[in-house]
C-alpha cells in the first residue's frame, strides 16, 4: 500500500509512514543487486570474486581451528538441546576465546576480525550446535556491540567493547507482544526526568534473545513524540540498558520447537532510569538504528545455512552409499539422487552468496542493504528444505533422535535436531514474507524517489508538471535501453562455458525483469504495493539472478585456482539450470494466477464460511 493511497485507514497510513521514514533514504554507494533489477547491472562489482586477503584467512583459521578444538572438547550439542542449557563453563570458554568480541577493535580488548571471519566462525558453530550460534550471534549480529560500531560515541565504545571483550553478552530488545513487524504498535516507553538528564523505561519486551543471561541490552523505546509540519510523529529511541540496574525484571523463558539451549524469554522494565548518554545514534533514531544494524547483522543467516546445508551434504552423501535397498545403495535410485543433486548444488551457492556479502561488507563502499535480504532470504529457505530433503533420505533414522540412535548402536546424526533448529532460521531478522516487501521496496526505491511528486496529492499543479517532465525525459531513454540486446562485457567475456552463458542469461534476464517491474508499475500504480503474489514472483526472479551471477563468479574463481575444485563448474551449471526453471515459472505465474480467486477463499475462511470443513476433530 501507498502512503498516498486515499483508500487505507490511518492506522495503516502510520504504519507506513513511520517504516518509510526509518528506512535509508539514499543510496550512497554501489549495490549490484539494486542495478540487477534495473536491467544494468554492474558486473565489476563481482567479478573477479571478491578475495579475503592471505593475512585475513590466517588470522580467521588460527581462530577457527582454536573455536573448533573448543567446542569439540567441550560441548555436546545433543547434551544442550536434552537439558535445555549452554554449560556455563562452555560459555566462559567461549568468552576466554574472545568469542564474544570477535569483531570488536583490538584496541578495546577484541579480536579485531573481519566480517568474513566472524561469518566463518558462525558457519562453523552453526554445523555443530545452533544454540550455541544463536547464543554468539544474537549477542554480535544485533546485540549491542554491532549497533555500538557502527553508531556508538568514543565514550560508549571505551565503557562497553572491554566488557565484551571478557566475555559479557549482551542482547537486542525489541519485539513487544502487540508489535512485531509493526513497531508503531510499540507500547515500552522511555519519560525524560530531571531536565531530560535521564529517562526512565517502562514496558515489556518480549523474545529477547540472550535477554536471561545478558549484562547489556539494547532496548527500544517510545520517547516524546515531535511535532513535524504541523503533524504529530512518534518516536523510537535506543538505550543502552545494563541488566544490573534497577527495575530489570525477566518474567518468562521461553521454550520452542527448536533451539532448546537458547536463553530467551520476557523483560520487564520498571522505572529503569537510564541517563541520556545512554542513546545510541541520536534521540527518534531507533528504529533506523535497528534497519541498519541488520543490513550486516542478517549475514550470520546467510553463513550458519551455508554450515548446516554443508553439514546436510555430508550425512546423505555418506548415507546414500551406504544404505541398500531394493539391490543397490540409495543414492544409485534416481529419486534419491536427484535429492543428493539439490542438496550438493544449492549448497554451494549457499556458500557462494554467504562469502560474497561478507566480502561486500568488509568492503564499506557498498550498499550491501539489498544484498543482505536476498542472502539472508534465499539461503534460510533453502537450508530448511535441504533439511528437510535430508530427513527424507535418511527416512526412519532421519526422524528418530540421536541419543536413541545412540543407544542401539547406529550413527547418531542429529537430523531430526537440526530440523527443528534450523526452522526458526524462516521467522527471525525478519521472515521470509517480509523479506519479500523489505527487498521489493529497495528494488523500487528509485522508481518511487522519480514518482514521488507525482503520487503526492499535495504537490501543486506546476511541481507536478515539472515532475512528469523529468520523468519523461528519464523512462524515454531508459525503457528502449531495455529492449537493446545485451552487450557482453567485463569479467563475463572470460568466463569458461558453461558459466558465460549462464551469465548471459542473467544479463539478458535482467533487463526483462526490469520490464516487467515498470510494466507492472504503469498497470497497478498505488495499488502495486499490495500486489504481494506479483511482488514475491518479482522478487523470487531477482534472488535467482543474483544467486546466479554469485555461483557463477564463485565457481569461476575456485576453478582457476588448480586446487581440485574444477568440479565447482558442474555444481554452479546444475544450480543455474534449476534456478532459470524457476525464474521462467515465475515470470509465468506473473501474468497466468490463481491470487484473486485464492484471496477470496482466504477471506471466506476467515468470515467462517467454511468452518464445515473443520467437522469430526477434537477441538
Amino acid at each position: 500500500m501507498s502512503i498516498f493511497d486515499k483508500n487505507i485507514s490511518e492506522e495503516k497510513r502510520a504504519s507506513l509512514e513511520l517504516a518509510e521514514e526509518s528506512r535509508e533514504q539514499e543510496w550512497k554507494y554501489p549495490s549490484f543487486a539494486l542495478k540487477l533489477f534495473h536491467g544494468v547491472p554492474n558486473w565489476n562489482l563481482i567479478f573477479p570474486f571478491l578475495q579475503q586477503s592471505p593475512e585475513d584467512k590466517k588470522q580467521g583459521d588460527e581462530f577457527l581451528q582454536k573455536l573448533e578444538h573448543f567446542l569439540r572438547e567441550n560441548l555436546d550439542p545433543d547434551e544442550v538441546d536434552r537439558t535445555t542449557e549452554i554449560p556455563p563453563k562452555v560459555i566462559k570458554g567461549l568468552g576466554e576465546l574472545g568469542a564474544f568480541a570477535i569483531k570488536i577493535p583490538k584496541k578495546y580488548g577484541g579480536l579485531g576480525l573481519s566480517q568474513v571471519n566472524y561469518n566463518r566462525a558462525i558457519h562453523l558453530v552453526g554445523s555443530y550446535c545452533g544454540s550455541t550460534a544463536v547464543l554468539l550471534s544474537a549477542h554480535q549480529s544485533i546485540g549491542v556491540p554491532q549497533p555500538l560500531k557502527l553508531f556508538g560515541t568514543e565514550e560508549q565504545k571505551a565503557k562497553y567493547f572491554p566488557k565484551f571483550a571478557q566475555g559479557t553478552i549482551s542482547a537486542f530488545a525489541l519485539t513487544e507482544p502487540e508489535a512485531g513487524s509493526d513497531p508503531r504498535n510499540m507500547s515500552t516507553i522511555a519519560t525524560p526526568i530531571e531536565d531530560g538528564k535521564y529517562f526512565l523505561i517502562n514496558g515489556e519486551k518480549l523474545w529477547c534473545t540472550n535477554g536471561l543471561i545478558a549484562g547489556v541490552i539494547v532496548v527500544m523505546a517510545v520517547t516524546p513524540p515531535k511535532i513535524v509540519k504541523g503533524k504529530e510523529k512518534k518516536q523510537i529511541t535506543a538505550f543502552i540498558v545494563e541488566t544490573d540496574m534497577p527495575g530489570v525484571e525477566i518474567v518468562h523463558r521461553c521454550q520452542f520447537m527448536g533451539l532448546h539451549g537458547i536463553q530467551n524469554g520476557i523483560l520487564r522494565f520498571k522505572n529503569v532510569k537510564v541517563p541520556r548518554e545512554n542513546i545510541i545514534l541520536g534521540e527518534g533514531e531507533g528504529l533506523k538504528l535497528a534497519l541498519m544494524t541488520l543490513n550486516t547483522g542478517r549475514l550470520t543467516l546467510p553463513a550458519a545455512s551455508a554450515g548446516i546445508a554443508k553439514w546436510c551434504l555430508h550425512v546423505v552423501r555418506q548415507w546414500a552409499a551406504k544404505r541398500k535397498q531394493w539391490g543397490a545403495v540409495i543414492g544409485e535410485h534416481e529419486s534419491i539422487a536427484l535429492k543428493l543433486a539439490y542438496i550438493a548444488s544449492h549448497t554451494f551457492a549457499m556458500d557462494a552468496v554467504s562469502i560474497l556479502t561478507g566480502m561486500m561488507a568488509d568492503d564499506h563502499k557498498l550498499d550491501i542493504r539489498l544484498e543482505a535480504a536476498i542472502a539472508k532470504y534465499f539461503c534460510t529457505e533453502h537450508s530448511w528444505s535441504i533439511v528437510n530433503e535430508t530427513i527424507q533420505i535418511r527416512g526412519g533414522q532421519g526422524y528418530e533422535s540421536a541419543s536413541s540412535l545412540r543407544q542401539r548402536g547406529m550413527i547418531p546424526w542429529p537430523v531430526e535436531r537440526v530440523l527443528r533448529d534450523v526452522r526458526i532460521n524462516l521467522i527471525i531478522e525478519g521472515t521470509s514474507e517480509i523479506m519479500h516487501l523489505f527487498i521489493a521496496r529497495e528494488a523500487l526505491d528509485p522508481h518511487l524517489t522519480r514518482m514521488l511528486a507525482l503520487l503526492n496529492p499535495k504537490t501543486n499543479f506546476a511541481d507536478k508538471l515539472k515532475a512528469f517532465l523529468s520523468i519523461l525525459r528519464y523512462y524515454s531513454l531508459w525503457y528502449p535501453k531495455l529492449w537493446m540486446p545485451p552487450v557482453v562485457i567485463g569479467g563475463i567475456n572470460n568466463l569458461v562455458e558453461p558459466l558465460r552463458r549462464h551469465m548471459c542469461y542473467v544479463q539478458k534476464t535482467s533487463k526483462r525483469l526490469a520490464r516487467e517491474v515498470f510494466h507492472q508499475m504503469m498497470i497497478y500504480q498505488k495499488k502495486l504495493e499490495a500486489k504481494q503474489g506479483l511482488l514475491n514472483r518479482i522478487v523470487d526472479i531477482g534472488t535467482d539472478l543474483f544467486v546466479m551471477a554469485a555461483t557463477c563468479s564463485y565457481a569461476d574463481s575456485l576453478s582457476r585456482q588448480k586446487e581440485g575444485k574444477e568440479n565447482s563448474v558442474l555444481l554452479a551449471d546444475s544450480f543455474c539450470q534449476e534456478a532459470r526453471k524457476r525464474i521462467e515459472q515465475n515470470f509465468k505465474d506473473i501474468h497466468q494466477n490463481n491470487d484473486r480467486r485464492n484471496v477470496t477463499i482466504a477471506r471466506a475462511a476467515m468470515k467462517q464460511e467454511f468452518e464445515w470443513l473443520e467437522n469430526d476433530i477434537m477441538k
